[in-house]
């Protein structure tokens, strides 16, 4: 079936983010013990350019609430309900809207509204000029990953695997999708893709799909991962990152799966790579760069996916998916630690302790090439490098 060549400036008109803990478990659980912190020479500090509090944060709960990064303005929320619009440059409050409820996803965002997912499973719409809600509707059971919207069809993924099309307008329900997933999963979820005419889902099983726009119908499938070993521990596949749009393919990760591009269109296969991550990779300088889930951060180059360094001082600090700035990486760390890297050859060039709560949403890098983080306490800051003289 075609799919329009518009996809890819719809992906990138809708796209935001999603990593990990198994469902069940502490937020602090992880499978090895985790590496002690690196003393380094520090060569880059951070610079604060502003910084503001948005609610408790994730509050103790495993969220992956990623700010929403807009240009001029930035959308966040808290999972104690308050949801705040700032100035991107200066962090001066355009508004806030306290909703008496708890939140476990979102915001995602279209040019109009807003779309968060509550802790008692609905889908809420608010306007992105004031944050008045525009409507709300009832979901079948919680979802995880923020709702993505085309500006006429809103997507929301539940954990269970269902992915369901909703009218943007009145909210609506227009289509659903049922996939299989397995018992156990991570507690994570890939938020989808949603174009103009295909939808792209990532699941738990290891698969990606593809779907139409208009009716939720299948168009192709993909496999990162292919569950094996005896122990449902052992046959996890899950897809806990966005899949990265590259023109008319996407490069998606799974882990204990592998990295792959994939063309949009027809699903085929363009090459792979093993590989085991909770995030999808970054892209930057001609190389890709990767968070594995061991917490190592390895760096391919481009044309040739030739492994050029891998940076394993990180080891299980549960680090984030990391963020290209210029000649350097930014990762976030369990214990709240920010980490910066030479993109050159990986080694650790400066460190701040950020959040006492922990890091776990990956830092953005806006159009100046600040770095936006968001800590699980709920600190929400904008920081410049700045290379020590």
């Amino acid at each position: 079936m075609p799919v329009s060549r518009s996809i890819r400036s719809g992906f990138l008109a809708a796209a935001s983010i999603a990593a990990m803990a198994l469902a069940g478990c502490s937020t602090t659980d992880t499978f090895e013990q985790p590496a002690p912190l690196p003393e380094i020479d520090e060569r880059v500090e951070f610079d604060r350019v502003w910084s503001m509090s948005v609610g408790d944060g994730h509050d103790g709960e495993f969220l992956h609430m990623a700010p929403l990064y807009a240009g001029d303005t930035l959308y966040a929320a808290s999972a104690d309900g308050e949801v705040v619009a700032v100035q991107s440059e200066n962090g001066e409050l355009i508004w806030e809207q306290d909703l008496d409820e708890r939140l476990f996803a979102g915001p995602g965002a279209d040019a109009r509204q807003l779309y968060l997912a509550s802790r008692n499973a609905e889908l809420i719409a608010l306007s992105s000029e004031d944050g008045s809600e525009q409507w709300r509707v009832s979901l079948p059971t919680e979802v995880v990953a923020a709702p993505q919207s085309n500006g006429s069809l809103v997507v929301a993924q539940t954990t269970d695997g269902r992915v369901i099309g909703f009218d943007a307008g009145n909210g609506d329900q227009l289509w659903q999708y049922d996939a299989q997933v397995p018992v156990l999963t991570m507690r994570t979820g890939a938020a989808p893709l949603v174009g103009g005419d295909v939808v792209i889902a990532s699941f738990a099983n290891g698969r990606v799909i593809a779907l139409t726009a208009a009716a939720g119908q299948p168009v192709w499938q993909y496999e990162v991962g292919q569950p094996q070993g005896r122990t449902e521990l052992e046959r996890l596949v899950d897809i806990g990152g966005q899949p990265l749009v590259l023109d008319s393919a996407i490069m998606v990760a799974g882990y204990q799966g592998k990295l792959a591009l994939v063309d949009i269109r027809s699903g085929q296969e363009i090459w792979s790579r093993p590989a085991s991550s909770f995030y999808s990779p970054a892209i930057g300088n001609g190389n890709i760069y990767l968070a594995s889930a061991n917490g190592d951060i390895q760096a391919l180059r481009g044309n040739d996916r030739r492994e050029l360094w891998v940076q394993d001082q990180l080891s299980w600090r549960q680090v984030t998916r990391p963020a290209v700035s210029g000649d350097y990486l930014v990762v976030g760390d369990f214990e709240g630690y920010l980490h910066v890297l030479s993109a050159e050859d990986g080694s650790l060039q400066g460190q701040v302790k950020f959040d006492s709560e922990g890091i776990r949403v990956p830092v953005q890098v806006t159009r100046d090439g600040n770095l936006l983080v968001y800590g699980n306490g709920g600190k929400l800051s904008v920081l410049r490098l700045e290379q020590d003289d």
